[in-house]
C-alpha cells in the first residue's frame, strides 16, 4: 500500500523534515492550517493508526510528543493540537498544529499558501528550538 508518504520517506518527493529516527518521520504539512502544522508518521506502511502493533503505536506517540515539544518552543501558541483523521492519505499519521482557539483546528479552514523560503524558515525555527 504505497502512498505519497511512502514516497516522502524514500526521498522521491521533497519535504521539509522536522525530525526523523529509524521508525518515524515528521515533516511540515503541504497544506497547513497554521505555520508549524506538522505530520508525524511511522515509516512502516500501515493504513490506519489503530492497526499499528502496540509497541509501534506507543513509539509513534512518544515520537510525536518529542516533536510537539519542539513546536511548543518554536511557536508562542496556547496549545499544540493533535488530530488523527486517517482519511486523507492511506498511511497512519498524526497532525500537530499550533493553535490559539479550538476553531484553529477546523480542517475546513482556508489552508495557508507558503513559499519554499517560508517553509525553510519554519523548518529551521522548529529544528533549532
Amino acid at each position: 500500500m504505497s502512498s505519497i508518504f511512502t514516497k516522502i520517506i524514500a526521498g522521491e518527493i521533497p519535504s521539509f523534515k522536522i525530525a526523523e529516527d529509524d521508525e518515524h518521520v515528521a515533516f511540515l504539512d503541504a497544506m497547513p492550517l497554521a505555520k508549524g502544522h506538522t505530520l508525524v508518521i511511522p515509516k512502516k506502511e500501515i493504513d490506519f493508526i489503530f492497526d499499528l502493533e502496540d509497541d509501534d503505536f506507543k513509539n509513534l506517540w512518544s515520537f510525536a510528543q518529542s516533536v510537539a515539544k519542539k513546536l511548543e518552543n518554536a511557536f508562542p501558541n496556547q496549545r499544540i493540537a493533535v488530530a488523527v483523521i486517517g482519511l486523507e492519505v492511506p498511511h497512519a499519521h498524526i497532525h500537530l498544529v499550533p493553535i490559539n482557539r479550538t476553531e484553529d483546528l477546523n480542517f475546513k479552514n482556508v489552508r495557508l499558501k507558503l513559499s519554499s523560503m517560508e517553509y525553510e524558515e519554519i523548518q529551521n525555527l522548529i529544528i533549532n528550538s
